[in-house]
């Protein structure tokens, strides 16, 4: 993902409580945020450099959404705690939280702009005919 700023970046994701591989954790051109239990890593680059990379121009995702990416939430808590820190390290919020019975979620852009979901999934209540 394209960053303006990648150390104020590491600070946002470091307040909603997310860890960098130590790899590049000194380096100011590449920070991998680590998601999840899988340790899934999203690469965070300078704009130039991942421009340099992709061989394309980059959105402004403050103007225009390239993609939205989905956190899971253990609760309707955890879901809420989120969005609440993301605020607090400069993000703002683009869906309040909405409860659909088994779906509670809601979105907040971060400090660049790009869009996160943070959902949490009853799934004892999902509705037949809608598992993945």
């Amino acid at each position: 993902m394209p960053v303006k700023d990648i150390t104020k970046s590491k600070e946002f994701f470091t307040k909603l409580g997310f860890t960098f591989h130590p790899r590049h954790i000194d380096s100011d051109e590449m920070a991998g945020l680590v998601m999840g239990d899988n340790n899934v890593i999203v690469m965070l680059f300078p704009e130039p450099t991942f421009k340099n990379f992709v061989r394309n121009d980059v959105t402004d995702a403050n103007q225009t959404s390239e993609v939205l990416l989905s956190i899971d939430a253990e609760s309707k808590e955890e879901v809420d705690s989120m969005v609440k820190r993301a605020v607090e390290a400069g993000g703002t919020i683009f869906s309040e939280p909405q409860d659909e019975s088994w779906l509670y979620g809601a979105g907040f852009t971060d400090s660049d702009g790009h869009r996160w979901n943070v959902l949490y999934r009853d799934m004892s209540k999902m509705p037949k005919g809608e598992e993945e």
